[in-house]
């Protein structure tokens, strides 16, 4: 809830304040209750087996429990009750939301309809301890960021995962754990959605071994970019990006590249365009890892070393894929290289089909688990 403007020094509070408080917030505690009762099923229509069944039915969803109902109306139909309570004839504060909070994504009413049904799987697969963790990103026009924000909230809440979700006017960038169900539905409700579904696909999304006990909490908000290098979008677009190279491709190059580079004769630079942490535990053979602490010293990396890009073929790659859009972007925004090329689906993708390949050692990621294995190399412990 947005604070109260305090009065003026010097001058009284209106007389009324407190009272048409008082009002506005027993009108919501109404309007909230009878939203609740008109989403009740009749007795008569419940499932017997198990006690009562759902009690409750709305967006498609069943709810057992009162806890469960009054979160779902809290989060999605803070608007729906904001206009019962008005109509009554009471104001109600319009910044404020149906639990009382207010984050960097608004809680807009109309994501409801773009929840999944779970009604079909149950309470246990869908909260399951094992599961996956996915990684994902899309770069694409978004012209509402706030409303996407609120509806990946809703959703991330609605399936009970956990990670981080990073909205922006350029896209999305994910990373979440959950159960195997609740990773599925997510998948579909993203390809799904207006925004992603002619530019995403199934093999966009990067899985790994995992569950919401991955991550401690879950945070979902809007930001500048969707990956932090500290330039604005609009100055280095993902549209001025580098050839992908599929991971069979890249493989290929990098095969050539390491017989060639053993001659002394190569043209070729295999850059690894992560932190200095990251490419500590596990790297391609041969690479040039920058000793940079966070990607947005990549722009500064580069500006130091033009002399060593100048006239080379660039091969780079992250962990996922979405570093290399924005970086190689950048670097060829400097017109010194030959050519720039960037692995798509990043060394996640690269070690599905390639888990003895020329990657070497661990995988690191951003969760609580700090590292994958994909072989059985050590190239560093952590320190």
């Amino acid at each position: 809830m947005v604070p109260l403007e305090a009065p003026a020094a010097g001058s009284a509070a209106p007389p009324d304040g407190a009272a048409a408080r008082k009002q506005r917030a027993l009108a919501r505690r109404k309007a909230f209750s009878l939203f609740v009762k008109a989403k009740e099923v009749p007795v008569a229509a419940r499932c017997a087996a198990g006690g009562e069944g759902v009690r409750w039915r709305c967006c498609r969803q069943g709810f057992e429990e009162l806890s469960g109902i009054h979160r779902h109306v809290a989060l999605q139909h803070g608007g729906d009750v904001g206009q019962r309570a008005a109509a009554e004839g009471s104001p109600v504060d319009p910044a404020g939301s149906a639990d009382g909070t207010q984050g960097r994504c608004r809680g807009a009413p109309e994501v409801a309809w773009a929840l999944p049904d779970t009604s079909r799987v149950g309470h246990d697969d869908l909260t399951s301890k094992v599961g996956e963790v996915l990684l994902y990103y899309c770069y694409c026009e978004v012209k509402d960021p706030e409303e996407l924000c609120a509806w990946q909230k809703a959703l991330c809440q609605h399936l009970h995962l956990t990670g981080k979700v990073r909205v922006a006017s350029e896209g999305i960038n994910g990373t979440v754990g959950g159960s195997k169900a609740a990773t599925n539905l997510y998948i579909e409700a993203v390809l799904s959605h207006p925004l992603f579904k002619d530019i995403l696909c199934q093999e966009d999304f990067k899985s790994s071994a995992g569950g919401a006990h991955c991550f401690t909490d879950l945070r979902v908000g809007v930001f500048k970019e969707i990956v932090p290098m500290g330039i604005d979008p609009k100055i280095v677009s993902y549209k001025e990006t580098g050839i992908h190279l599929s991971p069979q491709e890249f493989h290929k190059e990098v095969e050539h590249y390491l017989s060639q580079a053993s001659l002394g004769q190569s043209d070729t630079i295999l850059l690894d365009c992560r932190n200095f942490y990251e490419s500590k535990i596990g790297h391609f053979q041969g690479c040039l890892a920058p000793d940079i602490r966070k990607f947005s010293y990549f722009p500064s990396y580069v500006d130091e070393n033009l002399k060593l890009f100048k006239d080379k073929r660039v091969l780079m790659y992250c962990t996922g894929g979405i570093r290399c859009e924005r970086g190689s972007a950048y670097l060829r925004s400097k017109a010194v290289c030959r050519e720039v090329y960037q692995l798509k689906g990043g060394i996640h993708k690269y070690l599905e089909e390639f888990p003895d390949g020329f990657y070497r050692g661990k995988l690191f990621v951003f969760d609580d688990r700090y590292a994958i294995c994909s072989n059985e190399d050590i190239i560093s412990e952590f320190q």
